[in-house]
């Protein structure tokens, strides 16, 4: 079968046509149920951590613990240690994963001598700061 230019217009204008009658389709059902497509949204959780670290002072390097929880992220989420040093947070290598009942847990050790101002971070929530004195 060969296929000519006229054969070639049908099948796009085909085409063209069948796209229409689904965005139309898609408009009219839409359009049929409006308590559904203005039904209110539930507000998203605002997003929010807390941190309590298991001493306020501790020797250059000694483990101690962060706990805390978490509302409005997901289980697994990255819970990140940073540190103010000078003007800047930088994030240290200390990151455990947000647990299923939105707490999480983690081990650190300092060893940048003086009031270390540390917080909790996860995506672009943070927790309010907390300090930590090593000696």
């Amino acid at each position: 079968m060969a296929i000519t230019k006229r054969h070639s217009l049908r099948i796009a204008a085909v085409g063209v046509v069948s796209a229409a009658s689904v965005v139309l389709a898609g408009t009219v059902a839409s359009a049929a149920t409006p308590a559904a497509a203005s039904a209110p949204q539930a507000p998203a959780a605002k997003a929010g951590i807390t941190a309590k670290p298991s001493v306020t002072s501790v020797k250059a390097w000694q483990l101690f613990r962060v706990t805390g929880t978490a509302t409005g992220l997901k289980a697994g989420s990255k819970m990140v240690l940073q540190q103010k040093q000078g003007a800047k947070w930088v994030s240290l290598p200390a990151v455990t994963p947000l647990g299923s009942k939105g707490t999480y847990s983690l081990g650190v050790k300092l060893g940048l001598k003086g009031k270390n101002d540390l917080r909790i971070v996860s995506g672009s929530t943070a927790s309010p700061v907390f300090n930590v004195t090593v000696r």
